[in-house]
């Protein structure tokens, strides 16, 4: 059945805390919506969040995007031919990888749609539950101690903590924050580029030897710093994520074959969408390296494409799907169920999402 429509329109959802990192503050999600129909009706969703600081993708030009150059490649043409609808995404334009992961999105909601099932059943999943871990952003020792120990008390038995804001006081913001929260829950740590590679080994090393139990740390160093990111993961006695620094299964390729990481973050909005993170992954999974899943500040249309790629790929073992548990309200009809810690899948068709309603759509 033919494309008849493509339409855009902007989501704004309030979040409970600040949300704050080593390169920004963001008081509000904002999420550029798509909405795929074919001739029969049927509704593909798709959505990406304007990250300017990390894609370097505006609303606008994630918009202009989707009006100038990937509307006009897709109408008319057949909502089932999946890899052919990629193709022409990818061959649209050059760069703005979160215009073409909201397409990519939902494209393939749309194609599960036109075969009644969902989308991790297509591709091979499971279904099960998945677990994410939650942020706790960057701020005072004291405050994030706080912030940790509400999030143990929605019941999230992993913290996301985010450092990079200065060694020594990131050294103090997890000694809080484990004195807060005890022994039990699972804590992971995020510079956002924030150190230089010595200072990096420095407080690792200290972290480790404090007896802080840090999982893992990401993007330790400058993404462009794959030399130093080496040293780093070389002398770590906490494994290295690499994140801004892997935006494709090129560099993922190298990162892991040059030993400047222990493993890579795959976000949709990187790579570009569903397809160039299965390669992604598939990458990862041909070098013996396990893979961590995240987003960006993003909210329920967007994570659930993640959440159905992590139930279908068994080398994804860190799970980072927190963007609608950080906001104050569910604006989105369907979809995974996002129960504190727990995602819950379920088997409506797609990605099972139904509506946004209150949205004002163009195009």
């Amino acid at each position: 059945m033919k494309i008849v429509s493509i339409e855009t329109g902007i989501l704004n959802t309030p979040l409970l805390t600040p949300f704050k990192t080593a390169v920004r503050r963001v008081d509000a999600m904002t999420d550029v919506l798509v909405r795929i129909t074919d001739g029969d009706g049927r509704m593909g969703w798709g959505s990406a969040p304007p990250t300017g600081k990390v894609t370097g993708d505006t609303a606008g030009a994630i918009l202009g995007a989707v009006d100038e150059h990937l509307r006009p490649a897709l109408l008319g043409r057949d909502g089932e031919d999946l890899n052919g609808n990629l193709d022409v995404v990818e061959a649209a334009l050059v760069g703005n990888s979160s215009a073409k992961a909201a397409l990519d999105i939902a494209l393939h909601d749309l194609w599960a749609k036109t075969l009644g099932q969902p989308v991790w059943k297509l591709l091979g999943g499971s279904g099960a539950d998945v677990e994410t871990d939650v942020t706790i952003s960057v701020n005072p020792p004291e405050e994030m101690a706080r912030d940790a120990l509400g999030a143990v008390k929605r019941g999230f038995k992993c913290l996301k903590t985010k450092v990079g804001v200065g060694a020594e006081i990131d050294f103090a913001r997890l000694k809080a924050i484990r004195e807060a929260v005890g022994p039990e829950p699972r804590i992971r740590i995020d510079a956002n580029q924030g150190w230089e590679p010595a200072e990096a080994v420095r407080v690792l090393n200290r972290m480790a030897d404090a007896g802080f139990g840090i999982e893992l740390v990401e993007q330790p160093v400058k993404a462009r710093d794959l030399k130093g990111m080496a040293y780093v993961t070389a002398n770590s006695p906490i494994p290295v994520v690499a994140d801004e620094a892997c935006w494709s299964p090129e560099q993922a390729l190298n990162i892991l074959n040059l030993g400047a990481a222990n493993s890579v973050n795959v976000k949709l909005m990187k790579c570009g969408g569903l397809r160039q993170a299965r390669r992604i992954t598939a990458v990862a999974e041909s070098l013996g390296a396990r893979v961590m899943i995240g987003c960006m500040l993003e909210g329920k249309v967007s994570c659930a494409a993640a959440v159905h790629l992590t139930s279908a790929s068994s080398c994804i073992d860190a799970v980072d799907l927190d963007g609608p548990a950080l906001c104050s309200v569910d604006p989105v009809s369907g979809g995974p169920q996002f129960d504190g810690p727990v995602i819950r899948l379920g088997s409506g068709a797609g990605f099972g999402v139904a509506d946004v309603p209150g949205v004002k759509w163009n195009g």
